[in-house]
């Protein structure tokens, strides 16, 4: 049997976890650097997945691994993976690094013990990453239904507790910032286990249509598909679109979109700067990655059926994500809307039905995470200094801290998707394939463009320009810790900017087989032979040369 890649990839960091937390109290800086040593092995093995991965081999999925596990109930233990999922995989065992560096002393106990200032136990931060990365590393492998719904469940418990347990010290440390958190905390959960119960429903209902036409009942994504294509399994369009709300419900819970949204903002304010990039960068994900998977492979007619509204809900997303980040005055709430507009382009992309709209959604994807996290994580430095979140306690910091300052401007023009920064390409690549199909939506889209740049732009203005607030007077610049957190998040950032070939040459032929299980061809673009009735080229009359030059 060869080498379980796929499951070493997920099985390291699990490990790493738990010989973190086994770590005894007072060895808080062996436990921060056997998770980092554990997170590098892991990014290790995902850049091993990449090398073996063959975009052209035209297999749906690759490295796959396949055994049985729960005999009685059709449940296996199915991993596979294309490019899409390839790509999402060295996204987060990428970040996971850079998380575990930022957030170095953001579990260190406080010098001083009273009532209202909690111990952090290092040990339990750090093991909770770990968690969290080997359970999202398994949903974007998992090609079993249920095998993918447990995974996709049970990394909200380690979230729960790290934005319960270790919140920003910046919030405070008194009994008003712990119930901040906790109400932040237990809003992410409900939210999303009631979007995860839902979905419970409609797995049960899909595993009893297979079992009724099947004669056997299954949960393998690759053996539904087949059956749908061979004619073998043919669900009943209401039963179909019935099942299809289901899942999409819990995944635009998790992904988030409007108006399932509200969750994101509080959780991403009370976390921790790392915690929040784990939050949004890799965690909210999955959402996203699934309704490729998932509900548009699983559900073909229903995902063409529910597609108007899902659009006007992405369009919403991006409007009203972007409004309300202009108007915060809160750095970390203005990030967290800005990454709900950031997804509802990704919502748009994958549902305009394009190979341009799904791929621009896929590299999307990625390229948010990487800026989300390098202007996340620039600003968890600057408010580290300062002690605050809120934009007006800022002031000159250009002046003192020239390198943060750049820094966090670059971070910023990579979220207003500058050209020559990474989600510029993705950015466009999704208002061309959404305006292809449905030009009306693709324009007003473009609003979203405009508001990221005014609330990018006003924050750098106020918080690194102007006169120097006494308060910031004597900050210090970038350390070398933090240089090495945010340089290759940077060079990232200008590197697939400039040169996307690599994303996309990964990812494309997954889009295409997923359009071909949808039954969706790209619009064929009109051409106008005549500018004026019965002139051809140059005014004279159109002629067959005319014709075939147009065609």
């Amino acid at each position: 049997m060869s080498f379980p890649l796929l499951t070493a990839t997920a099985v390291v960091p699990a490990v790493g976890a738990i010989a973190t937390a086994a770590l005894p109290a007072a060895k808080r800086t062996a436990a921060k650097w056997l998770a980092l040593l554990f997170s590098l092995l892991t990014f290790a093995l995902a850049l091993v997945v990449a090398f073996r991965f063959d975009p052209g081999a035209g297999a749906p999925y690759q490295l796959t691994e396949s055994h049985a596990w729960i005999r009685d109930f059709g449940v296996r233990y199915e991993l596979g993976v294309d490019g899409i999922a390839v790509a999402l995989i060295a996204l987060t065992t990428l970040l996971i690094p850079f998380i575990i560096l930022a957030g170095w002393h953001d579990a260190d106990p406080l010098e001083e013990a009273t009532p209202n200032r909690r111990w952090r136990p290092t040990q339990g931060f750090f093991a909770l990453i770990l968690a969290v990365e080997a359970m999202v590393v398994l949903s974007f492998e998992a090609t079993d239904v249920f095998l993918f719904y447990i995974f996709f469940e049970a990394m909200l418990i380690p979230m729960y507790f790290l934005i319960g347990g270790f919140g920003d010290r910046a919030g405070g440390d008194g009994e008003e910032a712990a119930g901040r958190r906790s109400y932040a905390a237990v809003k992410f959960l409900l939210y999303n286990l009631a979007g995860g119960l839902i979905m419970l429903a409609a797995v049960i209902g899909l595993y009893a249509v297979t079992a009724d036409q099947l004669g056997t009942g299954t949960f393998s994504l690759q053996q539904i598909v087949e059956a749908r294509t061979a004619g073998t399994l043919n669900i009943g369009t209401g039963t179909e679109r019935l099942l299809f709300l289901g899942f999409f419900f819990a995944f635009a819970v998790k992904a988030p979109l409007w108006p399932l949204h509200t969750w994101l903002p509080g959780a991403m304010g009370e976390s921790t700067s790392p915690v929040a990039v784990l939050i949004t960068a890799v965690v909210d994900k999955v959402g996203t990655f699934a309704m490729l998977r998932f509900c548009l492979q699983l559900f073909p007619e229903a995902s063409s059926w529910a597609t108007p509204v899902i659009l006007v809900l992405a369009l919403i997303s991006i409007v009203y994500g972007a409004l309300l980040a202009v108007a915060q005055r809160d750095i970390k709430r203005l990030i967290a809307y800005a990454s709900i507009s950031h997804f509802g382009f990704i919502i748009l992309g994958i549902f305009a039905m394009t190979s341009q709209g799904q791929g621009g959604a896929t590299l999307y994807m990625v390229n948010h995470g990487i800026s989300t996290a390098a202007l996340m994580l620039v600003a968890g430095f600057l408010i580290s200094r300062r002690g605050s979140r809120l934009i007006a306690d800022y002031g000159g910091v250009q002046k003192v801290a020239p390198v943060l300052a750049g820094t966090f401007l670059i971070g910023g023009l990579a979220t207003l998707s500058l050209p020559g920064l990474a989600p510029f390409v993705s950015e466009f690549l999704v208002l061309v394939g959404t305006f292809t199909r449905y030009p009306v939506i693709g324009v007003i889209a473009t609003l979203g463009i405009v508001l990221a740049a005014l609330y990018v732009l006003v924050l750098y203005q106020r918080t690194m320009t102007g006169p120097v607030k006494a308060e910031v007077t004597n900050m210090p610049d970038l350390r070398v810790r933090e240089l090495v957190v945010v340089a290759p998040l940077i060079a990232l950032l200008l590197f697939l900017g400039v040169y996307p070939k690599p994303l996309t040459d990964l990812v494309n032929p997954a889009v295409q087989h997923t359009l071909s299980v949808v039954d969706k061809k790209d619009p064929k673009p009109t051409v106008q032979v005549n500018a004026v009735p019965g002139e051809g080229r140059h005014g004279h009359a159109a002629n067959d040369q005319d014709v075939e030059a147009a065609k």
